[in-house]
């Protein structure tokens, strides 16, 4: 029997499937053929949710929506002021809606319910710091270029943006996007991932009853082929922003290359947590653990390596190893359950993979290692996995496992394990965990990671802006540079008076 806390299925009654339907020019529709795809609850196993199945039609309808709204001015040409009390409606409305959006981004996903709330709830507050931006955005000015002379720098907004959400965090993702689109004055386009759409749907309604004109935002449902291709190939289409592998990222930024459009993407990351044996290793460990075990591990920031200092390697990796243990893996629908399940079977079997390519390589598995059996739900769950004497060159130590799958490395010196951290064709995140401010400061400016955490894993502010670098991605997202993402800047000369000379000589 294993030594692990699970939490068994508990009696409750799931709701009716929810219908979801294309948004398209403030319009609710099937698709043309009638097409659909459903949707089972990874954790339970029962329908959840019929999608409408989108083609290039759709897309295409959704495409032309967004740039007559762009280019009519309904929404772009509004005062900040105007936009932002939008946005800070749309705030209230999720805040009002939070149990219900949470309750089937729960069930099609299979996440625990009281993270799922904690994520609608909180994209609440990126709403709302995104509409301070509406009214605080500016440009720059230059007043000593001379007497005769005076520049301005405008930003405006980009036009017409493609949102491409994956099915992790489908309601989060997509707040860290569209609300700065928004903001700066985009109109914009949103695919949902098939496998989670419904949350984003059910924000169309409240999009509408917050009062955001027709055709704004429209959003289409369906698969990457042809949905997703067709709105990073279209040339009406100014900006497509994407979150989801790397291998999908580089096929969208091909897809966008021949229009020129700008890209922003965020993508994978094999994110290293770097202990020292000055650390508080208690609270290092519980770190750890989260950042190994929340959202299964299907997380892009998922802390899903460990840089050890050799002399506390072996100790530190059993507290890890029984902490573990402790965390409840179980019923999405239990408020006590901390991790749920994996998204699909075929994922689960990838990260399976991973582990036994690394057993045959001569690492060893310290805990887990294969699927976990839930009582009374289905068997798309897996063990909490540690991996121990794994060397850097294997896959399960380079490579996106996108699971609950944890590798412990080892190191002697401050530059060892700067080599090994960037040692990566992953730069998003990054920790070091010491109580020497000198050893934290020094891994700061060494690792190549957009984000450094010092003593601390994930934490997390719509202030803050959020990205990767190599091959997690381009652009940035939230805070002050996520809103100029979705910006233009235009440079805007003006002479004082008839000052200028002539070019051509000899005029009288």
């Amino acid at each position: 029997m294993l030594d692990l806390t699970l939490i068994s299925a508990i009696e409750t009654t799931l709701p009716p499937v929810f219908h979801a339907r294309h948004l398209i020019d403030g319009k609710w529709q099937d698709s043309a053929d009638g097409a659909t795809t459903e949707r089972r609850s990874p954790s339970h196993g029962t329908v959840v949710s019929r999608a409408a199945k989108g083609g290039t039609a759709e897309a295409e309808a959704a495409i032309t929506a967004a740039r007559a709204a762009f280019d009519d001015g309904r929404w772009s040409q509004l005062s900040g002021k105007a936009r932002a009390a939008v946005l800070l409606k749309v705030a209230e409305l999720i805040e009002a809606n939070t149990d219900r959006m949470a309750l089937i981004e729960t069930l099609e996903s299979g996440k625990p319910i009281t993270q799922a709330r904690g994520e609608v709830s909180g994209a609440a507050d990126l709403w709302r710091y995104a509409a301070s931006l509406a009214r605080t955005l500016h440009g720059d000015s230059h007043n000593s270029l001379g007497a005769d002379m005076l520049a301005v720098v405008l930003k405006e907004p980009i036009g017409v943006v493609s949102i491409i959400t994956p099915w992790n965090f489908p309601f989060w993702i997509l707040s860290q996007k569209l609300p700065f689109a928004l903001a700066a004055g985009c109109t914009c386009v949103v695919k949902p991932s098939e496998l989670t759409p419904s949350t984003t749907v059910i924000l169309g309604e409240l999009l509408a009853e917050a009062g955001l004109p027709d055709g704004v935002v429209n959003i289409v449902l369906g698969l990457g082929q042809p949905v997703g291709a067709t709105l990073a190939s279209d040339p009406r289409v100014d900006m497509i922003t994407f979150t989801g592998s790397t291998a999908v990222g580089r096929g969208i930024a091909a897809a966008a290359s021949a229009t020129l459009k700008k890209v922003a993407l965020e993508l994978g990351g094999k994110n290293p947590q770097v202990i020292f044996p000055d650390a508080d290793l208690a609270s290092a460990a519980d770190a750890v653990v989260f950042g190994i075990y929340f959202n299964v591990g299907q997380c892009c920031n998922s802390g899903s390596r460990i840089l050890v200092h050799e002399d506390i390697a072996e100790a530190f990796t059993e507290k890890v190893v029984a902490l573990s243990r402790k965390v409840a893996f179980g019923d999405p629908l239990d408020p006590a359950t901390q991790v749920g399940a994996i998204v699909s079977p075929e994922h689960g079997a990838k990260i399976d993979g991973y582990v036994a390519a690394a057993r045959k390589a001569g690492a060893r598995v310290a805990l887990g290692g294969g699927p976990l059996q839930v009582p009374g739900l289905g068997p798309q769950f897996y063990q909490p996995t540690v991996v121990t004497g794994v060397t850097p060159d294997m896959a399960i130590a380079r490579e996106e496992v996108f699971g609950p799958v944890l590798t412990v490395l080892t190191f002697r010196t401050l530059d060892e394990a700067l080599k090994l951290v960037n040692d990566a064709d992953y730069g998003l995140s990054a920790g070091v965990w010491s109580e020497n401010v000198h050893t934290c400061l020094a891994f700061a400016r060494g690792a190549q990671a957009g984000t450094v955490w010092t003593n601390t894993w994930m934490d997390g502010f719509p202030e803050v802006t959020f990205g990767g670098v190599k091959q997690s991605g381009l652009g940035r997202e939230i805070g002050r540079f996520g809103l100029d993402e979705f910006m233009e800047v235009k440079s805007l000369v003006m002479r004082i008076g008839r000052t200028r000379a002539p070019w051509v000589r000899g005029q009288g």
